[in-house]
């Protein structure tokens, strides 16, 4: 049929929808001419027009008469000419940068590339239609009741966050009705919430849902990309997570989930991958960017532009130093936050978004544009601090208003208690806040994300279970994945039938869970670490949609235990400010009132009972040490202007695989110290008691003695 094409506008970019049909927008600054095209539900072009309107390299028109709910796609001409990266094929359909929706997944077995595969030669093109393998983008109506929703606003120093998969997290609930299982609406349903708010979390920060595809290597081994950090879309949520369909509804479905979470006090975070895209290199697919405009979108070698400059690993890095792709991440960022509520990012390989010329920079235009964004504001901002590129690990280097995965936390922690030497001095720091990687810059222990598991690695199951990574399943050989775990399977490697080794087990995911509740900064959770979740020593599984990576919800109960044991840690914490702190450690000394005695704010122990010495803190040896924790120099006031004051904490890590006798200083209040964890008392790890000055701390176990100075519990 014929169309009637009006001028437009060039802003905004992607499809709009008003009164007179829908705007298109898309900007390509060496392109000759883009054709939009158009597609019914089963995928056959219907139509076909040119935009005639190119404002600063942005082609546009508005099209009468297309509704939400139309299918489209581009066909963008220009130069073929590789050698000078350039690859526009006009025989290839393309995705728009900006569609807020997808319908369809890609088919490797199209001619989706726009280089002749056949010769292996990515200089010679390809002329055959890639349309049949190729998602159609579908036009969007915003409209959403979005009622008296207003986020959480959870400060950064009160949050706990819960890392988890959309589909991985409901897909074997009973309780969720089965149509909605591994959907928003299955994570967003009162099972689903209620849930987490048992378990006490703050927020939930959801692995990749920006539309991504699967890679034609893991579909030829019958997989499929389960992580998804493989992105088609930045506006797009993706439509595999949706109840509704893919064609369009999953939209509206991922904003009822959010005002869902946000109505039972739950933020959202979004783990997001604006480091690099789904075409990888020169031999990688055309699907959207390398067809729309491959110099603008991606850094290519400036002596050789055929190739591309590779910091992810994946075969292409965005080319985040052009003002275009610049703003398309701020639209994309911004979307999130205005059009869907969200919360929050977590940005993927985030040294890769800082690299103006080679070096990461903190002074680059990304971090620039994001501070002086009033959007962007108010959102929580956290990096995952290395790529890996030369010089792209950067855990401490980020600016102020950013937050960063502590690896170093990790490390320490995982060798600490596996029996590790020499990690007491690090883990001093791990414990409260890493002021040696954030005190220095204007940052705050909140900076720190404190995490001891993650979905890329071992789960804390498995940690405890495995010395060495079993990865068989994702079909590499067991090449894949890291062979650096710091894990200890207690004398059996995977399941066993041994008692002692369980309870052993069992005994350390509480230690690890413990220590992660009661460190300084912002405790990271990965979902399924708190029933024990296992990947059967898979420490990659990226590619297992199934069994492997989804949550087991049928309990036995050594598994309830741990899951009812973080469930009271991570309620603890929230009571305490003492264990979320808004400020670092000072060292500074308080007198009690009337007499000589004199405590810092936060003091190192010795089993008898004196100030841990340098000689100490570098020792080999010694794998056990005990810290105070002072509440009355919190160093805060609350809303009204009142100084905020805690119970003290005096708690006792030990490593060692003997119990060590301890000598309990005095507490900063005066009060006697009574027992309120004991990670090695299975039954009631949380019984409280009173103490004698002379406590014993079981081997590779913890302690934490309170005061009681401000609260019964």
């Amino acid at each position: 049929m014929k169309r009637t094409l009006l001028p437009g506008r060039p802003y905004p970019l992607g499809a709009t929808v008003s009164s007179k049909g829908t705007n298109f927008a898309i900007f390509s600054e060496g392109a000759t001419r883009v054709d939009l095209c158009f597609f019914d539900a089963a995928g056959k072009q219907t139509d076909c027009v040119t935009l005639r309107e190119r404002t600063a390299y942005v082609w546009h028109g508005l099209v009468r008469d297309i509704k939400a709910g139309q299918f489209y796609g581009y066909r963008i001409d220009g130069p073929w000419e590789p050698e000078r990266g350039h690859r526009f094929n006009p025989n290839k359909l393309l995705v728009d940068p900006y569609a807020e929706a997808l319908t369809g997944q890609v088919d490797w077995k199209k001619p989706i590339f726009a280089h002749d595969v056949a010769s292996g030669d990515d200089l010679k093109m390809d002329t055959q239609d890639s349309a049949d393998g190729v998602p159609k983008c579908v036009v969007v109506d915003s409209e959403f009741d979005w009622g008296d929703d207003h986020p959480p606003e959870t400060p950064l120093a009160d949050s706990v966050i819960y890392e988890m998969h959309v589909k991985g997290f409901s897909i074997r609930n009973p309780r969720i009705p089965e149509k909605l299982r591994g959907t928003y609406a299955g994570l967003a349903c009162e099972p689903g919430i209620d849930y987490l708010k048992k378990l006490g979390v703050t927020a939930v920060e959801l692995l990749p849902i920006h539309h991504f595809i699967d890679e034609g290597p893991l579909v030829d081994r019958g997989l499929v990309d389960y992580w998804g950090y493989n992105t088609l879309g930045y506006f797009a949520p993706m439509a595999r997570y949706s109840s509704c369909g893919d064609t369009g509804g999953q939209v509206n479905e991922f904003k009822q989930m959010v005002k869902a979470l946000h109505a039972a006090g739950i933020e959202v975070i979004l783990d997001v991958v604006y480091n690099h895209t789904c075409e990888g290199n020169q031999f990688g697919p055309t699907l959207c960017w390398k067809g729309v405009c491959n110099t603008t979108y991606y850094r290519v070698n400036e002596e050789n532009p055929r190739y591309y400059v590779d910091y992810t690993g994946t075969g292409n890095t965005l080319n985040v130093r052009n003002p275009q792709v610049l703003k398309m991440l701020m639209d994309s960022l911004r979307y999130w936050v205005t059009e869907m509520h969200v919360d929050g990012f977590r940005f993927d390989l985030a040294a890769t978004l800082a690299r103006e010329l080679h070096d990461v920079s903190r002074l680059s235009s990304f971090f620039d544009t994001i501070h002086q964004d009033p959007t962007l504001a108010d959102v929580k901002l956290i990096a995952e601090p290395w790529d890996v590129g030369e010089g792209g690990y950067q855990v401490g280097q980020f600016p102020v208003l950013w937050a960063e995965w502590n690896g170093k936390y990790r490390d320490t922690v995982r060798r600490f208690w596996k029996g590790d030497g020499g990690q007491l001095s690090d883990l001093g720091n791990r414990l409260t806040g890493s002021s040696d990687l954030y005190q220095y810059d204007g940052r705050k222990p909140y900076a720190s994300i404190n995490f001891v598991t993650a979905h890329d690695g071992f789960t804390l199951c498995d940690l405890v279970s495995y010395n060495q990574k079993h990865n068989e399943a994702n079909g590499e050989g067991n090449k894949d994945g890291s062979d650096s775990n710091d894990s200890w399977n207690m004398g059996a490697e995977g399941p066993t039938d041994d008692e002692g080794i369980n309870l052993l087990r069992e005994r350390q995911t509480r230690n690890f869970m413990t220590t992660l509740m009661l460190s300084q900064g912002v405790p990271m959770l990965s979902g399924g670490d708190e029933i024990a979740r296992s990947q059967r020593g898979n420490n990659n599984c990226y590619c297992q949609d199934n069994e492997l990576t989804w949550h087991d919800w049928n309990l036995d109960e050594p598994r309830k235990r741990v899951r009812d044991f973080t469930s009271q840690l991570i309620h603890f914490r929230l009571k305490h400010p003492n264990l979320h702190r808004r400020k670092f450690f000072q060292d500074r000394e308080i007198r009690r009132k009337g007499e000589d005695l004199i405590i810092k704010d936060v003091a190192w122990f010795n089993t008898d009972g004196n100030q841990v010495s340098d000689e100490v803190w570098n020792t080999e040896w010694n794998r056990s040490v005990a810290v105070l924790l002072n509440g009355q120099t919190l160093q805060v006031t609350d809303e009204d202007g009142n100084p905020v004051i805690d119970d003290s904490f005096f708690l006792v890590v030990n490593a060692a695989e003997g119990g060590v006798v301890y000598m309990l200083p005095a507490s900063p209040s005066g009060k006697p110290w009574c027992q309120v964890i004991d990670t090695e008392n299975i039954d009631n790890p949380f019984a409280r008691m009173e103490v004698e000055e002379k406590i014993i701390v079981g081997g590779r176990a913890l302690k934490l003695f309170s005061d009681g100075s401000m609260s019964a519990n």
